[in-house]
């Protein structure tokens, strides 16, 4: 007999339970910054933890080809200023190595986004970000096919063929961001397309390749040219109701187009999804929207549609960034609110999509420079000093449940585990008046704990039957009170550079979750009865 089922079947309010699968879309892949960050101690020490408590099985980060990595040299630095011309290229792999080692001896495998241009083969340089990535077309489309084609055959030659037969290869990050993620045409990217899965099928065909991993849905024409056109945004940054636009992938239709003309494979679709945009009004100046709560789940069963119904029906679906809002100094990232989103989207969104990356785990990320602050708005799960946010807590709730689901509300799971059979489940209350908007965005702390005052408290009750007579499960909840780093760093007065003692206060407070135990009668019924405050998030299991 299982831990915790007994003979009869399990009934959820009296009702026979449906029995379906539960993918855990969440810990398929997570993101982090660049490829150099990961060279760090503490990047390495967080990820191990957050892999060690859910599971990721792929990372995805950008930056592999970059200067920092030395992986392609046209010339040799001889110290003093003085470079040395080489004959030809050089492929060195010594740090991308430690990288990967460090990945697969956990487990993980490389979600490989192919890029950025390293400076010597780059027609445009330092197009963005504080470390100066080079997003151009190269300026040797050969030399790029070399490089791709050396770096595939040195890690199948280090990690095996069967193993890189599961990696992804990503064919670079949000091209249609010109200038900034890249400098050319849209078919300039598609034309780096071809070439580089031409050259990775060519080493071998079961090696997985895909994009076009674009940025966001959008409800106009910007997108439809060759580059990006500001002119055709207005409408939308005037719009009174943005949800009713019709929000469409970006260049995804033209890529599949582009490659069923050519013949050229595509083993995934990949793409970016957040529930935000900025349109530009007729002034020229960036409005920032905020879509309503369930815009994930819109973009998601659309993209699956015009995947099912394209020449790649059986491409996999990849989302390999999302979050709450694309901005590394967004407040919203450190609060409870981003936890309870990031929750009910999962939640809802489990079935329809082979990965939804969070982007990304750690705040050891520096797009703009390291972060102002313990809490400065960035994406991670855990800050720098290895704090947990409440997002943090959020995934181990998730990955707590089972892989088969048995009741699905309005506010939350019930499922169990196909191997042992568990019951566990996940409650949330976000609230009602929140459904017509997400969480948003907040350039400050004070400005985002607003969102507090929402409301009201939620009632969760459930009977549970069909379980073994005296199972004890534990209650895990995180609400404005328990878990809320980010909150108790305010009330210190939100120190910039917190001392030991209140670093360590803000450690315990972050893991100082609300927990409790029940007890399942004799009669073999669990009875739930709980209120959750607004925001609060609850994780419902067999104790240990």
């Amino acid at each position: 007999m299982s831990e915790n089922v007994f003979e009869s079947q399990i009934s959820i309010d009296g009702e026979p339970c449906g029995d379906s699968a539960f993918p855990h879309v969440w810990s398929r892949c997570v993101g982090a910054g660049r490829a150099n960050e990961a060279l760090r101690a503490d990047w390495q020490q967080q990820f191990a933890e957050v892999v060690a408590a859910f599971g990721f099985q792929y990372v995805r980060f950008h930056g592999l080809f970059h200067d920092d990595m030395f992986v392609y040299r046209e010339s040799y630095g001889g110290g003093f200023g003085q470079n040395t011309r080489l004959a030809s290229p050089v492929y060195t792999f010594s740090y991308v190595d430690k990288v990967f080692d460090f990945i697969v001896d956990r487990g993980v495998r490389p979600f490989v986004e192919l890029g950025f241009m390293p400076r010597e083969l780059a027609t445009v340089t330092e197009t963005l970000f504080w470390w100066g990535a080079h997003c151009s077309p190269p300026r040797d489309m050969a030399r790029w096919v070399e490089l791709v084609t050396r770096s595939v055959e040195h890690w199948i030659d280090r990690y095996g063929l069967a193993e890189v037969r599961e990696w992804r290869f990503e064919v670079w990050n949000e091209p249609n961001l010109v200038p900034h993620f890249w400098t050319g045409t849209k078919t300039e990217y598609f034309e780096l397309y071809e070439q580089t899965v031409r050259a990775i099928k060519k080493i071998d065909p079961a090696l997985k390749v895909g994009g076009p991993a674009t940025s966001v849905f959008v409800p106009d024409d910007r997108y439809r040219g060759e580059v990006e056109d500001r002119s055709a945004t207005h409408e939308t940054a005037a719009a009174v109701d943005v949800d009713a636009l019709d929000w469409r992938p970006v260049w995804i239709e033209d890529f599949i187009t582009w490659c069923a003309e050519r013949e050229l494979p595509i083993d995934f679709i990949s793409t970016h999804l957040y529930p935000t945009d900025f349109a530009f009004d007729a002034n020229g100046e960036g409005v920032q929207i905020t879509r309503y709560a369930d815009a994930t789940f819109d973009d998601l069963t659309l993209l699956r549609e015009l995947v099912r119904n394209s020449a790649y029906p059986d491409a996999e679906i990849h989302i390999t960034e999302w979050s709450s809002s694309p901005s590394s100094r967004d407040f919203i990232h450190d609060t409870l609110f981003a936890a309870t989103f990031i929750t009910r989207s999962y939640l809802k969104c489990a079935a329809l999509a082979d990965s939804i990356s969070y982007w990304t785990f750690t705040d050891v990320f520096e797009e703009g420079g390291a972060g102002i602050g313990p809490f400065h708005g960035g994406f991670g799960l855990v800050n720098e000093n290895g704090v947990h946010k409440p997002t943090f807590h959020a995934f181990a709730m998730l990955e707590r449940l089972g892989d088969r689901l048995l009741r699905a509300t309005s506010d939350g799971v019930v499922t169990r585990d196909s191997r042992t059979s568990a019951v566990s489940a996940v409650f949330f209350n976000y609230p009602e008046e929140m459904a017509l908007r997400g969480v948003g965005s907040a350039s400050s702390y004070a400005a985002a704990r607003v969102l507090a005052e929402m409301g009201p408290s939620r009632r969760i009750r459930h009977s549970i039957g069909g379980l073994e007579p005296g199972t004890t499960f534990l209650v895990e909840i995180m609400d404005w009170e328990h878990g809320n780093a980010a909150e108790a760093w305010y009330r210190l007065g939100s120190p910039l550079n917190p001392s030991r003692a209140e670093s360590e206060h803000l450690s315990k407070v972050a893991d100082s979750l609300r927990r409790f135990t029940l007890t399942v009668a004799d009669t073999g019924v669990l009875d739930l009865d709980v209120e959750l405050a607004p925001w609060a998030v609850m994780s419902l299991r067999p104790s240990a």
